[in-house]
């Protein structure tokens, strides 16, 4: 399940901390990685955030990026969303972010996240059928954009 983080000082405190105890130095560079990431209102991909790191600290390597991102999702500061089109996405986890669904838009590939408090019910039910305890899911729905097909073009497409 996601952590709740009450602030991005805290968050940012918190990756610190992790990187301490994994044994790896907390570096400029991976500060503005983390930085450029909490910068994002919206998902990302690894290319992306190297673009905003890069705009934060320009010594910032790609090798950095992609080393840190799993180092990110691992601490649960960042999520991982895997559309299936072979590049991943991230977005930061906040106060919010306890259940939700992904809808994502095959016009446009943006990927929506709303509020759905269903899910801890229901994965906890079906688990402790099975004897289980649940430790993640996520529920992720690939739609088409009704404007797009009527209109042939996608309000939401940045």
């Amino acid at each position: 399940m996601t952590v709740a983080l009450v602030t991005t000082s805290e968050a940012r405190d918190k990756f610190k901390e992790y990187l301490v105890k994994k044994g790896l130095r907390v570096t400029n560079q991976r500060l503005a990685i983390f930085d450029a990431a909490f910068l994002q209102a919206e998902h990302f991909t690894a290319e992306q955030l190297l673009a905003h790191a890069r705009a934060i600290d320009d010594s910032v390597s790609r090798a950095t990026v992609y080393r840190t991102l799993p180092i990110m999702t691992e601490s649960a500061l960042l999520r991982e969303v895997d559309i299936g089109q072979g590049e991943k996405f991230y977005r930061t986890s906040s106060i919010n972010s306890t259940q939700v669904a992904q809808v994502v838009c095959l016009d446009c590939n943006r990927i929506f996240e709303i509020s759905a408090p269903f899910m801890e019910w229901y994965g906890s039910t079906v688990s402790s059928k099975l004897g289980l305890t649940p430790v993640s899911q996520r529920l992720q729905v690939s739609a088409h954009c009704n404007a797009f097909r009527q209109t042939g073009s996608c309000p939401r497409k940045c």
